[in-house]
């Protein structure tokens, strides 16, 4: 094993003392073609390049001497560190930590980033990037490549955000672009580059915990006079909301879509939960109203006015779904598109039968419960309202619970 391993971030800066004194006495160095090239890089010390971190920690393992691994920024942060400490490479090391390239980017940008989501973009991850940015009106994206400014751009299509583009942080190549989302995939951007992605609602104020801030408003499942409106039949429930929601689980990284989606209640309730949401209906006064919403509890999603299941044929795929109308067909059409879980809710047994038997020709796992409430007149003590419906959910099977 080596005798010592060094992580020395870098940031274009002058190496500080104790990274020059640990590359002096280096016996291997790991890092980018541009590290290795440092003046500071011993020349007869054994030079590997940082492709894949877990084979260039197996070669550190075996080796004997002195190991300084070079990264951009700071490695402890969406870094290599990580990668290093992992019990199976059993390396020790010490880090000296420089400017993290999201700090750069904002510092180029002008802009505070306390306030912030920072997320990673590979291939297998950008569509959940790209969720995050259609939830958060403040995000930066650390890229890769096949998942950089382009591709966000792309799949961000029909939603409008200002991109601050910052490639090479601490090079002599360094430049800032700031342009609108749509005009991002006409240019070909060059690698590592950072992407803070702007727009929606303002950006929250300066708090006490990073990357979010407190949902101004406790609890969720709010009664229907919470969102300013009367309810409006049984998809309004904030008791049967409250199973929905429960059941969809919406999460960051999520795109949930709410077909017929009403006043907006259950739409906003997902996006409080930081999911990504469309929400589609028939009605363009429940469109307005849902926007309207929205804009009320200071939430982001996007409202698609048209009638399902036509419409959904060029919406980005889902994570979980909510059919709060349209029934059989809509669900079915849900189903096709494979999310990982749908909730909708039936008025009779028949219907709620033959929903469930779709679901489950689809490979569906199919819940059904009958849901019933009573709201009481806590004056009188007397029966103000009764609901009843029938839940549904549909689980993949071959996705974790």
């Amino acid at each position: 094993m080596a005798d010592r391993v060094t992580v020395i971030g870098w940031d274009g800066s002058p190496l500080t003392a104790a990274a020059r004194s640990a590359l002096s006495a280096a016996t291997l160095v790991a890092g980018a073609a541009h590290h290795l090239a440092l003046p500071e890089v011993p020349p007869n010390a054994e030079r590997i390049r940082l492709g894949s971190v877990d084979l260039a920690a197996r070669h550190i393992a075996r080796h004997r001497g002195s190991v300084v691994v070079l990264a951009d920024g700071d490695p402890g942060f969406f870094g290599v560190v990580r990668t290093l400490r992992a019990p199976e490479h059993g390396l020790e090391v010490e880090v000296v930590p420089a400017v993290s390239s999201v700090a750069a980017a904002f510092a180029r940008a002008g802009m505070p980033w306390d306030d912030a989501k920072i997320v990673v973009a590979h291939p297998r991850t950008l569509r959940r990037a790209v969720n995050v940015c259609r939830a958060h009106p403040k995000v930066a994206v650390l890229t890769s490549p096949g998942a950089g400014p382009a591709e966000l751009a792309l799949l961000l299509d029909g939603v409008h955000r200002t991109f601050v583009i910052c490639e090479e942080l601490g090079t002599e190549r360094e430049q800032v672009t700031v342009l609108t989302s749509d005009k991002a995939a006409d240019h070909t951007w060059r690698d590592p580059n950072v992407v803070i992605v702007i727009g929606g609602a303002a950006a929250a104020q300066g708090g006490w915990l990073a990357g979010d801030s407190a949902d101004p408003v406790r609890g969720w499942a709010l009664p229907s006079e919470a969102y300013g409106h009367a309810p409006a039949g049984e998809g309004e429930s904030a008791g049967l909301r409250s199973a929905q929601l429960a059941r969809l689980g919406p999460r960051v990284g999520d795109l949930v879509w709410d077909i017929g989606c009403g006043g907006g209640a259950f739409a906003t309730e997902a996006a409080r939960f930081g999911a990504a949401v469309i929400a589609v209906d028939t009605d363009s006064a429940a469109c307005a109203r849902t926007e309207a919403t929205a804009r009320r509890f200071g939430v982001q999603l996007q409202v698609v006015h048209g009638r399902a299941p036509h419409v959904l044929e060029n919406l980005p795929e889902p994570d979980v779904v909510r059919v709060g109308g349209g029934g059989e067909a809509v669900v079915s059409a849900c189903a096709d598109r494979r999310p990982e879980r749908i909730v909708t809710h039936a008025s009779t047994r028949d219907e709620a039968e033959a929903i469930g038997t779709a679901l489950t020709e689809h490979g569906y796992a199919v819940e059904c419960a009958l849901l019933q409430s009573v709201e009481l007149d806590t004056d009188a003590w007397s029966e103000r309202e009764r609901s009843v419906a029938f839940l549904l959910c549909g689980r993949r099977p071959d996705r974790a619970p």
